[in-house]
């Protein structure tokens, strides 16, 4: 049975870090990285047809490696946790006793009496021994599960979409205004982002929106240097 918030005008936003964090990580590197990979061709004054292709293939390169690298850590996460959880189940069976005193110990640190921390802890243990362990002891929840596939998904889906914006800004810019309207896009792109990102994690906005604009102006004038100073296409 789902038990009542004590809030439910004001609700927690920490069962969607997982999904949350891949998608915000998806495009803002989309943002930036395709951004800055047609400001540094564009820079180099190659033509328009090369920069389309540069960004183009960035697009679909950066969606693949941000699903698969988001697959493979999360997936590394899931492991080591599941491996913890063995253990713990393991060690409930073979150590009860020494097992229950732990789990007091972790309530009595957290500010109860040891009376009130061993009966605690033993009326959780008869509820569910193991749920408690993982979560009082591993600090593991539902909320905070390792989910691969979520992430690669949500990573991938974020970074195509978000890429697309400078890569559209790149097409419809005038002649010899590439990168003037690429780096209008970016900024524009990602202060939106970084309202969204706030808002989805019931964040303040401001400091969001800043870290993210002034990270994407920094890689887009550091690629647009290099370059300019080699001519070639990075």
């Amino acid at each position: 049975m789902t038990q009542p918030s004590a809030h439910p005008d004001d609700p927690h936003y920490v069962s969607r870090m997982g999904w949350l964090r891949a998608s915000v990580l998806g495009a803002n590197d989309g943002i930036v990285s395709v951004g800055a990979l047609i400001v540094g061709v564009a820079a180099a004054d190659p033509g328009r047809e090369a920069i389309l292709i540069a960004g183009l293939a960035g697009l679909v390169a950066g969606a693949m490696s941000m699903a698969m690298g988001e697959y493979v850590s999360v997936s590394s996460q899931s492991d080591t946790e599941r491996a913890d959880i063995a253990r713990e189940h393991e060690a409930l069976r073979e150590m009860p006793e020494e097992e229950l005193h732990e789990l007091a110990a972790i309530y009595e640190s957290r500010g109860m009496t040891p009376g009130t921390a061993l009966q605690a802890a033993r009326e959780v243990t008869e509820h569910d021994a193991l749920a408690a362990h993982v979560r009082d002891e591993l600090g593991l929840s539902e909320a905070s599960n390792a989910n691969p596939l979520q992430a690669a998904l949500a990573s991938a889906a974020t970074f195509s979409i978000a890429a697309a914006v400078p890569l559209l800004a790149a097409v419809l810019a005038p002649g010899g205004a590439v990168i003037a309207s690429v780096l209008v896009a970016v900024v524009v792109a990602l202060g939106v982002l970084g309202a969204l990102g706030a808002w989805a994690g019931g964040a303040p906005p401001g400091r969001a929106v800043l870290r993210v604009i002034l990270g994407g102006i920094f890689a887009l004038a550091v690629t647009a240097a290099i370059g300019k100073i080699f001519g070639v296409a990075v």
